[in-house]
């Protein structure tokens, strides 16, 4: 049997791949049965799969190693499940590398951080230049692999990187419409708008999220972010008003209280950070989507944007 992406499997089917275990847990079914629940992934993208009715004390199976598994693919709450029937741990004999399973930017890291770095360039202020520029010399090493979540938009390897430089050339070109934006403002929000997930996360260098922090869990990345940008700021010697403005734009880019923002935008560049964000994050959840659906086709409801999707003909 040849062997499918994750991206190519279709409901209905019995299929068998190798694939990246994501991660993997012993859980209970309402009746007590153990069970084991894994998220796996390749390139392509993810899914959750089931080994029910496990009855063993141990998990022979961990995080970050590739499994050989056969099963069927199922549906469940709109979303494909793969049912396993049969998995083991491969081996060395299969052949297979776990770089080749890992979700990852459309760019490699190296291009995109050098087109960071050419927005950063591009800020004239000197103030606010200096304090974005000390920052991502801060966040260097984790910038090239980190992901801007552990699961929907961006969730793979060096997806902060990718979903800041696509906002800054999307930015770019609203700076030209709407000229009277500070486009100096625009882009140091864009860049560090989500700068402290870096610090709310823990991820491993093949962009998976292992856990939330303690700090990522009692502050959040909002909070740790305008705590980041003040300290940064006071060590520079920056303008006091720079400082505030660029922390205003970290706190008030989830726009309202109801969606973890403590003060909404007061100024247009944080409008316009914030519908950014919403574009950005949308369009690679739609293109994810879409992607895997045929011309002609009606997706199945996506969750994360509450409503299913056309793919059209055209």
């Amino acid at each position: 049997m040849s062997y499918k992406r994750i991206d190519q499997i279709k409901v209905g089917e019995i299929t068998d791949g190798y694939y990246l275990v994501k991660s993997v847990e012993i859980k209970s079914t309402t009746s007590n049965k153990k069970y084991l629940d894994f998220f796996l992934c390749d390139s392509s993208g993810e899914i959750n799969a089931k080994l029910w009715d496990y009855d063993q004390a141990d998990n022979p199976f961990k995080s970050n190693t590739i499994i050989k598994v056969r099963g069927t693919i199922k549906e469940w709450n709109g979303k494909k499940q793969f049912n396993i029937e049969r998995a083991r741990p491969a081996s060395d004999e299969d052949n297979v590398k776990i770089e080749d399973f890992v979700p990852t930017a459309p760019y490699d890291s190296v291009t995109l951080f050098d087109q960071l770095q050419s927005y950063i360039e591009k800020i004239d202020l000197e103030d606010l230049r200096t304090i974005v520029s000390r920052i991502i010399e801060l966040y260097k090493e984790k910038i090239q692999y980190y992901p801007a979540a552990q699961k929907n938009h961006h969730s793979v390897r060096s997806g902060w990187l990718y979903h800041v430089v696509t906002m800054l050339q999307t930015g770019e070109k609203i700076t030209e419409v709407y000229s009277f934006l500070n486009r100096d403002l625009l882009f140091a929000g864009i860049i560090l708008h989500d700068i402290s997930k870096l610090d709310e996360m823990d991820a491993n260098e093949l962009g998976f999220v292992t856990a939330y922090t303690v700090e990522g869990q009692l502050l959040g990345h909002i909070l740790q972010g305008v705590k980041l940008v003040d300290r940064v700021a006071r060590e520079l010697g920056s303008d006091a008003e720079v400082s505030l403005l660029l922390q205003h734009l970290i706190a008030s880019h989830h726009y309202t209280v109801e969606w973890g923002s403590p003060k909404s935008p007061m100024i247009p560049e944080g409008e316009i950070l914030h519908y950014l964000d919403i574009i950005d994050a949308h369009m690679y959840d739609m293109k994810t989507v879409l992607d895997e659906t045929s011309a002609g086709q009606i997706t199945d409801k996506v969750w994360v944007l509450g409503r299913r999707l056309y793919r059209s003909k055209q």
